[in-house]
């Protein structure tokens, strides 16, 4: 308790880094306008970094980071602790080992959450609280007039200034094992349903299907689809009926993949192992199901994702989810954000970075800082 009471509070991270030369590890856990600035200024200051997932704002700031991490000897982890998960690992096994043979579908689904979608702005202003400093908390964000009970707590994540919505909160969770397990690169295609797709908030409600072509490592197409707000945007019958036979109603959040043998209900953070291979009705545990008894366990389990990192800053071992793989996953969902800013279907140059035959997209793949918050 002492040892605590003792530590330095400072508002500015910079000065942070400025000063505390004996720091050696970063955790960043702020709002996601935040996430890539500090992260780069940890990150070329020679310190460790675990940062909270999206692991950035826009695709621009993914892939810099990414680059950065390269470059780097530090060691990052981002924060989609289902990486940590045995089943998750266990998952990644069964699918290597062709349990339900080509996985040609993947289903996401979460319902509505209670932040700002399908609106605008409000508005007027109200006073600002007592210690909250609004102009560094809206940071490298254009500033805006502070409304009481409207960005916080955690409203700001429906904000498109400050978050991504469900999208931006969750691929790092739900894309993890397709990403890990499928050889996955860019979708070359996005197209959605919705309602309510604001300007400047997540969409009220949509579907969102990202379309990856076959590639020299996978002789099929792979379609992962996501959910939220329900209504109609929900998966289809075929894909959860099983998960409603088991269940006894379908998961409130969940993750199912579907091949040409059998389907993988996987959780929303990929966190759970469920097999149903066909001609089955129901899904059984996998340390329960003939099909994966016979497969090998062939990847090291973790003791827990901090302690993973942990570990790793320490030189002992790697981490699962380094800022390579968190930059992949956050720009694979935010290709789906740039297509419901634009409210259009788009073709997709993930490696370039570009909506094909709309340069106007750039404006939603990157962003103009605020400078002085660097």
């Amino acid at each position: 308790g002492n040892k605590v009471n003792k530590v330095k509070e400072y508002e500015d991270y910079r000065e942070l880094i400025e000063k505390e030369k004996s720091v050696d590890a970063v955790v960043i856990a702020t709002p996601d306008h935040w996430h890539a600035p500090i992260c780069r200024a940890a990150m070329k200051s020679g310190k460790h970094v675990y940062c909270e997932k999206p692991l950035t704002h826009t695709i621009k700031e993914a892939r810099e980071l990414r680059e950065l991490t390269r470059d780097s000897k530090v060691v990052t982890q981002t924060g989609n602790q289902g990486s940590a998960s045995s089943n998750l690992r266990r998952s990644m096994e069964l699918i290597a080992a062709d349990v339900f043979g080509p996985i040609r579908e993947i289903h996401v689904w979460h319902p509505k959450h209670n932040w700002p979608s399908g609106g605008v702005r409000p508005a007027g202003s109200d006073p600002v609280p007592k210690g909250l400093n609004w102009d560094f908390w809206c940071g490298t964000a254009p500033v805006r007039p502070y409304k009481e009970g409207i960005y916080h707590p955690v409203k700001w994540r429906g904000w498109y200034d400050f978050g991504n919505g469900f999208i931006g909160d969750f691929c790092c969770h739900s894309f993890n094992l397709a990403l890990r397990s499928l050889s996955l690169d860019y979708p070359s295609k996005i197209s959605f349903t919705g309602e309510g797709l604001g300007t400047e908030t997540f969409a009220k409600s949509c579907s969102v299907k990202y379309h990856f072509s076959k590639n020299k490592d996978r002789s099929h197409d792979v379609a992962l689809n996501i959910y939220t707000g329900g209504g109609k945007d929900v998966p289809p019958d075929y894909a959860v009926e099983a998960a409603v036979k088991t269940f006894g109603s379908l998961p409130r959040v969940g993750c199912i993949f579907i091949g040409d043998k059998g389907m993988l209900s996987s959780g929303l953070w990929n966190s759970q192992c469920y097999i149903k291979m066909n001609g089955e009705e129901k899904y059984i545990g996998e340390g329960n199901h003939d099909a994966a008894k016979i497969v090998p366990k062939t990847i090291p389990r973790s003791r827990g994702h901090m302690h993973e990192w942990v570990d790793a800053c320490k030189g002992k071992g790697k981490t699962f989810a380094d800022f390579e793989h968190g930059g992949h996953l956050t720009e694979i969902g935010l290709s789906g954000i740039v297509a419901l800013k634009m409210q259009k279907e788009i073709e997709w140059d993930g490696q370039a970075m570009k909506v094909k035959g709309h340069p106007e997209a750039d404006a939603y793949i990157g962003k103009e800082d605020r400078e002085e918050w660097l």
